[in-house]
């Protein structure tokens, strides 16, 4: 951040491009990045296709950067420009998925031309705006090298990554070469104790590619749901991973069960925000990220 180091500390908002209340007014918007703030949260995981038919709170079919020809939908990209410019001025930066799984496997789809088209564009859009980061996709690796091309012949001093897959997939060694940072969705709950797996995957791949990781949406709470745990889990077992994960010298996004669930449902704040204070769970563990100087080597 600014030429020194920063210690990325990350949430999941996936639909914050789309969302009504959290881009009310440039006042609302800023007093929920003060309220992240407030509990150690300095960067937004946000997609730029929220246009899956999940049944996601703000989801829809023009909840996208992207017509399907490449052209960008200007009015969302430019929401995209006043949350990072907001986030930038409050030392906080965003990382955008250009592009997820969820979509793609219902055939809402950019063809090679289109996505090459699209990604020059919004790489060209977003080049003021320092603060932002490139993820290709969420969990998936399909053309990654050509996008990470295609994102650095349009600015070469982006920083780009990629999550190569679901819980457990820590990308192949071409991707991982060519990416500036990793982020893998560690193994969650179906694997065991993920909070003694999942760092010792980080660990692996700090040892093997020398470079900064990210827990990228680490093991989930509540609902069985899209890759949620099949038995009772506590605040405590996500403790447990996030100081594994700073005493490895890695970092985190914490995930919120909202983005597991149908709007409207009981873990859905109303705002449609993944508010750090709605439910106690979620709050034990953002108080603990919020004490990150005190844990963190």
């Amino acid at each position: 951040m600014d030429g020194a180091p920063f210690p990325y500390t990350g949430i999941s908002f996936f639909n914050a491009i789309y969302n009504p209340a959290f881009n009310k007014s440039p006042a609302d918007r800023g007093a929920w990045l003060a309220k992240f703030r407030k509990y150690g949260i300095n960067v937004l995981r946000i997609w730029a296709q929220w246009d899956n038919r999940q049944g996601f709170v703000d989801t829809c079919p023009e909840c996208s950067l992207y017509f399907t020809d490449g052209r960008l939908r200007q009015a969302n990209v430019e929401k995209l420009k006043q949350i990072a410019a907001a986030a930038g001025e409050r030392r906080m930066a965003v990382e955008l998925a250009l592009f997820s799984h969820e979509s793609w496997r219902e055939n809402i789809r950019l063809g090679p031309e289109a996505s090459g088209a699209a990604i020059t564009a919004l790489a060209r859009e977003m080049k003021p705006y320092r603060n932002v980061t490139f993820q290709v996709w969420n969990e998936h690796s399909e053309r990654v090298l050509e996008h990470v091309k295609t994102i650095r012949a349009a600015d070469p001093k982006r920083l780009v990554t990629n999550s190569p897959g679901f819980a457990g997939v820590l990308g192949d060694a071409a991707q991982n070469r060519a990416v500036d940072y990793l982020t893998p969705h560690t193994s969650r709950q179906g694997s065991g104790r993920h909070w003694e797996i999942g760092p010792a995957e980080i660990r692996y791949l700090l040892t093997r590619w020398r470079k900064p990781v990210v827990d990228d949406e680490p093991a989930r709470n509540g609902t069985a749901k899209f890759g949620g745990p099949n038995q009772q889990t506590w605040p405590y077992d996500h403790m447990l991973q996030i100081y594994q994960v700073w005493q490895a010298g890695a970092y985190i996004t914490y995930h919120h069960n909202m983005f597991q669930t149908g709007a409207g449902s009981a873990d859905v704040p109303p705002s449609g925000v993944p508010d750090p204070e709605f439910n106690p769970y979620h709050r034990a563990v953002l108080e603990f990220i919020a004490l990150r100087e005190r844990y963190q080597p």
